[in-house]
């Protein structure tokens, strides 16, 4: 094993940790100001709604900016993600949320497009399956070159911290996995943001407005259903003991 990945590990996880509680708190208050102003989106002004608009899509470019730091560190606690919950960990798609979740989003919260955005929308639902097709073969060739290999189980030690013995040349076999997943990773982190963009673009801002505070609050219930699926299972096991 590569002297101090370990301490390395830990160190990176305790750090994103700590982004992330902090993150969260924030993500709480803008989704508390998403509700007021979506109540009172007929009486704001549109630079109100934009300022608003600007200030949580820079909430969430944070958020994958921190990740990405961290993942030129260890792409592998990177994709593990760790800070989320089992059930919060089912639902990602290469490490984080799948772009067409957006647009489903958008069908869903924005019921007044016009035709022209919805043919926009349209355009870019099939533009997205398009682009995550890619990346998931290029996933695939990645894990189909070293399925024959015990290199999934290595990442996966190292991404909880176990101490792993690594021979040479297995180090070296790790050493190219790393830069595979740190590609798709990049890739599908771009597609989001570039699609999450391409939705917002497309928008007017009271409808922007709609489609934020929907995947705020979806995103904020996920994590809170999360936490008390672990709470449960935690007494569970607890109770067992007794």
């Amino acid at each position: 094993m590569t002297p101090g990945t370990s301490s390395s590990t830990n160190h990176n996880a305790g750090s994103f940790d700590t982004f992330f509680e902090n993150w969260l708190v924030r993500q709480e208050h803008y989704l508390e100001e998403l509700l007021s102003v979506q109540q009172r989106c007929h009486e704001s002004h549109e630079d109100e709604l934009r300022d608003l608009i600007t200030r949580v899509i820079s909430h969430y470019r944070q958020y994958f900016e921190e990740r990405s730091r961290i993942g030129q560190r260890d792409i592998f606690l990177v994709f593990s993600s760790t800070w989320l919950s089992p059930l919060e960990r089912a639902s990602l798609w290469i490490a984080g949320f799948k772009p067409g979740f957006a647009l489903k989003l958008v069908c869903n919260s924005v019921q007044d497009l016009s035709p022209e955005q919805s043919e926009r929308i349209n355009r870019l639902i099939e533009e997205t399956r398009y682009e995550e097709r890619v990346l998931n073969d290029e996933l695939a060739r990645t894990q189909e070159s070293i399925a024959s290999l015990p290199l999934v189980e290595i990442a996966r030690k190292r991404a909880r911290t176990i101490n792993v013995e690594t021979p040479a040349r297995k180090e070296a076999e790790l050493v190219t996995l790393r830069k595979a997943v740190e590609e798709v990773v990049a890739g599908a982190d771009l597609l989001r943001m570039t699609t999450a963009m391409k939705v917002v673009e497309i928008l007017n801002p009271a409808q922007n407005v709609r489609f934020l505070t929907a995947a705020t609050q979806l995103f904020v219930k996920l994590r809170n259903l999360g936490l008390q699926k672990d709470a449960e299972r935690k007494k569970i096991n607890s109770d067992s003991w007794i």
